[in-house]
C-alpha cells in the first residue's frame, strides 16, 4: 500500500519544467534547520534530522509532498529516518554543493543523488540510486557511489535539457578549466560527459575548490564562484541541447567568493564574498546587461555562504551559525532597490551554516 501511494505521488515529478509546481518548496539545511514554502511565505521546519556545514538537497513531489533529503553523506526518508543503505555516500558535510537529487525522467520511482567530495580530493564526483518502491514506499539506496570523474571542485548544478524531459547535471574538474556535463535520460545516467574547456583554471590548494555553481532558471547561463586566489565569479552561456559551456565573462574581485545565484528573470547575478579569512561579508549584484557591480548588502556575520532562489522569487542567504537567513527581497531590481535584509527570516530556534539546498534550477522558471 505504501509503495503504491509513494509511486503515485512520485509520478507527479515526471514531465517538463512547465509542470513543475512545488518540487523546491521544502528545504532542509544547516543544523537541523528547514523552511516550508508550500503556503507561499516560508515558515520554519523543525522536524528535519539533517546536519551539515555546507551542501544539501531535497526531493519532493510537484504537490510539495516530501520524499527524502540528503547532505551527501546520509539519506533520510519522509519520516526523517535513515534510509536502508543511506549511509556513507561519497559527498561531504564540508563540500559547498555536496549533493544534488535528480529524478529519473522515465520513472517516478527512481532518483539519482549526485555528490562531490571536499577540497578536490580523489573521491571525486559520484552518483547513487534511490528506489522509492522499496522499504514499503520509504525508499532504499540501491546502488551507491558510482564514480563519474575525479578529482572535481565542490560544484554541482542541474537544468532541463532543451527537450524538456532529460536533465543536465554539471560539475567542474579540479586542476582544470573543464566543465563536465552529464545527461540523465530515461535510460539512466550517461556516464561519458560532455567536456567544455573554457574559462579559468579551478586549481591550487585544495581549499580553493570551495564555491558554488548555478544555472539561470531559463538554462541559458551558468555561473561559478571561484574562491581564493582567483576571488571572482565567471558567467558562461550554456547550450541546453548539447551540454556545452562557452563564452566566459569574468566579474570581480570578490574576495573569497562563495555563493552565486541568478534573479528569476535572469537579468542579475548575485554573489557572496567574505574578505580574506572572513569578517567582511557582502552580498554583490552584477547587472548582466551592463556588467555593473554593486554591493547591495553587508552582513553582521563573519561569514555568509550559499545563495538560493526561493519559490517566492526572493533569494535566501546562508549565514554561518546564525538563527536567521538573509533575504534579497527584490532580486530583479537594479542596485540597492534589490533590498537586502540581513535578519530576513528566523529559523525557529535552529541555526543555518554556510549551505542551502540545491535543486534543478528549471523548477524556478
Amino acid at each position: 500500500m505504501f509503495a503504491r501511494f509513494v509511486s503515485a505521488l512520485a509520478l507527479l515529478l515526471v514531465g517538463t519544467a512547465a509542470q513543475a509546481q512545488q518540487q523546491a518548496s521544502i528545504w532542509y539545511f544547516g543544523q537541523e534547520a528547514g523552511l516550508d514554502f508550500r503556503q507561499g511565505a516560508p515558515t520554519p521546519l523543525l522536524d528535519g534530522k539533517l546536519s551539515t556545514y555546507e551542501g544539501s538537497s531535497v526531493a519532493s513531489t510537484s504537490r510539495g509532498q516530501l520524499l527524502f533529503y540528503t547532505n551527501g553523506v546520509y539519506v533520510w526518508n519522509r519520516q526523517h529516518q535513515l534510509m536502508p543503505n543511506g549511509k556513507n555516500l561519497a559527498g561531504s558535510k564540508s563540500s559547498s554543493q555536496s549533493a544534488l537529487i535528480i529524478p529519473d525522467p522515465g520513472s517516478g520511482n527512481v532518483f539519482y543523488i549526485f555528490t562531490t567530495a571536499a577540497e578536490g580530493n580523489s573521491v571525486g564526483m559520484r552518483y547513487s540510486t534511490v528506489d522509492m518502491t522499496a522499504a514499503e514506499g520509504m525508499g532504499d539506496v540501491k546502488r551507491s557511489n558510482g564514480l563519474l570523474i575525479s578529482p572535481v571542485a565542490e560544484k554541482l548544478a542541474a537544468v532541463r535539457h532543451k527537450n524538456g524531459r532529460d536533465i543536465w547535471v554539471v560539475g567542474h574538474r579540479w586542476n582544470s578549466n573543464a566543465f563536465v556535463s552529464y545527461l540523465v535520460t530515461p535510460d539512466g545516467v550517461q556516464t561519458k560527459p560532455i567536456l567544455s574547456n573554457v574559462g579559468a583554471m579551478h586549481a591550487g590548494p585544495g581549499r580553493n575548490a570551495i564555491g558554488c555553481m548555478k544555472f539561470s532558471p531559463d538554462g541559458k547561463k551558468l555561473a561559478a564562484a571561484i574562491w581564493r586566489e582567483a576571488n571572482k565569479v565567471e558567467v558562461f552561456d550554456f547550450d541546453n541541447a548539447t551540454g556545452l559551456v562557452k563564452n566566459p565573462k569574468s566579474y570581480g574581485p570578490f574576495e573569497e567568493a562563495y555563493g552565486v545565484e541568478f534573479s528569476s528573470d535572469g537579468s542579475k547575478l548575485y554573489a557572496t564574498s567574505n574578505g580574506n579569512g572572513g569578517g567582511n561579508a557582502q552580498v554583490w549584484q552584477v547587472d548582466l546587461k551592463t556588467g555593473a557591480k554593486t554591493a547591495v548588502g553587508n552582513s553582521a556575520n563573519r561569514k555568509i555562504g550559499s545563495l538560493q532562489l526561493g519559490p517566492d522569487g526572493r533569494i535566501y542567504v546562508a549565514r554561518e551559525d546564525n538563527p536567521f537567513l538573509g533575504i534579497i527581497e527584490n532580486p530583479n531590481a537594479l542596485g540597492m532597490a534589490a533590498k537586502y535584509t540581513d535578519d530576513g527570516i528566523k529559523l525557529g530556534g535552529r541555526r543555518g551554516k554556510l549551505g542551502l539546498p540545491i535543486f534543478i534550477q528549471s523548477y524556478f522558471k
